[in-house]
């Protein structure tokens, strides 16, 4: 005769006891009754979280991470796009004179509206300034270039519009410019990646503020975010930097 410690319960032999308990009292057992109860039913459960599992996501977890980082020393493998978090980072006051030695200032070309819709002859494409729409554009990456009247009147607003050939784009700058545009999303300070409206572009890469540009042969984060630090915010309409 076997009583329940839990219970009271009385029962003729040890099977049944021990059922009882894995039936009734599975989540009061102790340790050594929860030994008891996984050698009668054929359970390896202790009660105890498993480690062996807890060990291999840990484990997965650490290489994952070592990956990363190993990634973030050889540059991402491409184009001179570093995985350092560049993208993210804050910006300067200014931007790096050296990077930005090759940068280019065109004459003020105007900041009157027009009807949307209305058919501008623009004297340089992509734009750097002059008629435009009352509408803007949002921050984002562009598969298809928005309306150019648009996008000068976000240049205006203190915006960078970086224009990609989407025949030479590399992965890894795509990726960047993306992130570019999805951390800075201000109305007066934001980043907009389009396609290049031109069928033959200048460069794969041209990078535009209020009549600025800079072209870039080869993708380079950090020229990228040169230029922001000196132009992002500052538009003629509304500079918040």
């Amino acid at each position: 005769m076997a009583d329940c410690e839990y219970c009271g319960e009385s029962f003729d032999g040890e099977g049944a006891y021990l059922d009882h308990l894995a039936d009734a009292h599975d989540g009061e057992l102790g340790a050594i009754d929860r030994r008891r109860v996984n050698e009668h039913t054929g359970s390896d459960d202790d009660g105890d979280l498993p480690v062996g599992p807890i060990i291999i996501g840990v484990v997965i977890v650490l290489a994952i991470g070592l990956a990363a980082y190993a990634t973030q020393l050889s540059g991402g493998g491409g184009e001179g796009v570093e995985a350092d978090g560049i993208e993210a980072s804050s910006l300067a006051s200014s931007g790096d004179s050296e990077l930005l030695a090759d940068v280019q200032q065109f004459p003020n070309r105007g900041t009157s509206h027009v009807q949307q819709g209305t058919d501008i002859d623009y004297e340089r494409v992509p734009p750097l300034s002059g008629t435009h729409y009352a509408s803007t554009t949002d921050a984002g990456f562009y598969e298809e270039t928005p309306a150019l009247g648009s996008l000068v009147h976000t240049l205006e607003h203190g915006a960078v519009i970086i224009y990609y050939d989407p025949d030479t784009i590399s992965p890894e700058a795509r990726e960047s410019l993306r992130e570019f545009a999805s951390v800075h999303t201000g109305t007066w300070q934001s980043v907009v990646v389009a396609p290049n409206p031109n069928d033959d572009p200048r460069a794969p890469y041209v990078v535009t503020a209020w009549q600025h540009e800079l072209t870039m042969d080869s993708y380079d984060a950090e020229t990228v975010h040169a230029f922001l630090s000196e132009y992002l915010g500052r538009g003629p309409e509304n500079p918040v930097r």
